[in-house]
């Protein structure tokens, strides 16, 4: 049964509350309208032209993803251009294109909690805390203290297919127990995963002087384990679907099996062991 696509957005809404969302970013709805119905729904990490394809042959009304379409606006959406081409598309289609970006992370069962949870921290709490329970990143204790190299391999075993190489700074055979994880870029949060006496650090996209000063720094050394933007980001799409479903049991909740990491292919260079 078909519901008003205002009826998921208030769901939407209590689930991953704009208001939560940092300055900057640009969730909600991209297009679309609310008396729209709404039967099939598309949850992915990015939108582009193979998700959008994608939901016209499952007869997806609504995509609901991750990474707003127009995070960075646009003065123009002339069809001959990549953002005009999508939102023509979308419009063609009858297809609404919803986002929850940051406001999707900092929750309860958000993509930090997830990412958390699926690497198995225990007592796992926002590193950076909004309101109670609330917050970017988060931070808890293994069951176990185990070594960089072994800890590494677990999180690569826990991602989606991705081709982009799980990267790993510090002394391999340093003993990790207390770990701090950030869905997304996460590097800005170094500082506040070392002054919480984190020792390793799960995120993406990590840049090279900061990722050079935190695993040398003397005093407060911080592994690094540098993941797939989207893989990490990949696996709150699952859980996300579930609270939905329980949420909205008459409408249907698919997950895009389009991997949209920008990555087609690894070349490993030599090794330090290498001539």
């Amino acid at each position: 049964m078909s519901l008003p696509l205002s009826n998921l957005v208030q769901v939407f809404e209590s689930l991953w509350p704009v208001s939560g969302a940092e300055e900057w970013d640009r969730p909600g709805l991209t297009t679309g309208r609310l008396d729209q119905p709404v039967q099939n729904v598309l949850l992915a990490v990015d939108v582009t032209m193979a998700v959008m394809a994608e939901a016209v042959a499952l007869d997806c009304n609504l995509i609901v993803s991750h990474h707003p379409l127009l995070l960075k606006g646009a003065n123009f959406l002339a069809e001959d251009q990549l953002k005009g081409e999508l939102v023509s598309f979308a419009i063609r289609n009858s297809i609404a294109l919803y986002s929850a970006h940051t406001n999707a992370d900092v929750v309860v069962g958000g993509v930090s909690d997830v990412l958390a949870n699926a690497i198995g921290l225990r007592g796992a709490a926002p590193l950076v805390s909004t309101s109670a329970g609330v917050g970017h990143g988060r931070i808890g204790k293994l069951d176990k203290p185990i070594s960089l190299l072994e800890f590494a391999n677990q999180v690569a075993a826990i991602l989606p297919r991705s081709n982009a190489p799980v990267r790993v700074s510090g002394d391999l055979t340093r003993l990790i127990e207390k770990v701090a994880v950030v869905g997304g870029a996460g590097d800005s949060f170094i500082s506040q995963a070392q002054a919480q006496g984190a020792q390793c650090l799960v995120t993406s996209d990590l840049r090279h002087h900061v990722s050079v000063d935190a695993s040398t720094d003397p005093t407060n050394s911080l592994s690094l384990v540098d993941i797939s933007h989207y893989a990490a980001e990949s696996l709150w799409l699952g859980p996300a679907s579930e609270q939905l479903k329980q949420a909205l049991p008459s409408v249907e909740f698919l997950i895009s099996k389009i991997v949209t990491d920008p990555w087609s292919m690894t070349i490993l260079g030599k090794s330090n062991h290498e001539g």
